[in-house]
């Protein structure tokens, strides 16, 4: 199958565009590689790769890729609630406007994967699982950028979302912004961090399982199509403190302290079902504990300021 990824050299993109390549698919990737990154050098020798130095929301470049291929993964996107309200007019045209466009310029029978965010959930009710079906409440401009391009997708010919979980785990474009990352990196660096709403809970999702979740997308995409699918570690439903207890584990000289005043910018609090896709036969096969692991073995090499989205 002919693959266009749009922002494959990120954070799931460098691991899901070698992924593809394994799987003997030939694989076109935008990027505009605005962090500089170099995550994709040791691909570059594959013959069914190609990297086009380019931005997801330039018309010409996309109409002319848009003709080549079987599949589009539309992941070139302003990640995050504090990058998208830092630029909220970049994040529009790249979040939404540039998937729109895709939506408006493709061939009908052109498969679309897109990768949105449980973060719609917004605040979810106390012991009740989110699923497909729980109405969305975002509560940044982040998530209502992913909520209202998410619509028009499912409306759409030939698409689903996948709603993932906060991704976790190493990747060759890190990111130490994330939440599982970012706690990790804390407990090895600094050996302290102070909780605020340290009972809120999220869902959590390796990123090498967002990146078999395409995968799986691809291969059962006709009995998927036209659906959203919640995707994450359906034993990862945890408070901040849960999750920072498991980090301990790891680290036990890790300390651990809730503010006594002062608040969470981000409001996220919900746990999230994932039935519905592992109906279809897709099971996650990294845990919790094993991104722990890993993470701290890179952070014996990585200094965070190389890797965030601000």
């Amino acid at each position: 199958m002919k693959i266009l990824i749009t922002g494959g050299a990120g954070y799931i993109g460098s691991l899901l565009t070698p992924h593809l390549l394994r799987e003997n698919h030939e694989v076109t990737v935008v990027d505009s590689f605005m962090y500089k990154q170099t995550s994709l050098l040791d691909y570059c020798y594959h013959k069914n790769l190609t990297v086009i130095n380019g931005d997801a929301r330039d018309a010409t470049l996309m109409k002319e890729q848009l003709k080549k291929v079987d599949a589009i993964l539309p992941l070139a996107c302003l990640t995050g609630a504090p990058l998208c309200s830092k630029d909220p007019i970049a994040a529009r045209s790249t979040n939404f406007d540039a998937i729109k466009f895709i939506l408006d310029h493709r061939s009908k029978n052109q498969r679309v994967i897109f990768p949105t965010t449980n973060s719609g959930y917004g605040v979810g009710e106390e012991g009740i699982f989110c699923t497909e079906e729980t109405p969305l409440r975002p509560v940044s401009l982040y998530g209502k950028l992913k909520v209202e391009i998410e619509d028009i997708l499912l409306s759409s010919e030939n698409c689903m979302t996948f709603r993932f979980a906060t991704v976790f785990g190493m990747s060759p474009r890190m990111r130490l912004d994330l939440l599982v990352n970012d706690f990790t990196y804390r407990a090895v660096k600094d050996r302290f961090l102070i909780l605020f709403e340290a009972h809120f809970k999220r869902n959590y999702l390796h990123v090498r399982d967002a990146v078999r979740a395409f995968s799986h997308g691809l291969a059962n995409f006709e009995t998927m199509k036209g659906e959203p699918y919640n995707v994450g570690l359906t034993e990862a439903n945890m408070s901040k403190m849960e999750l920072c207890l498991e980090i301990k584990k790891q680290v036990p000289d890790f300390y651990i302290t809730e503010a006594e005043i002062g608040e969470d910018q981000d409001k996220r609090n919900y746990i999230v079902s994932n039935e519905k896709i592992e109906a279809t036969g897709f099971k996650t096969e990294h845990s919790l504990s094993m991104g722990i692991a890993e993470l701290i073995k890179g952070y014996q090499i990585i200094n965070k300021n190389q890797f965030a989205n601000v």
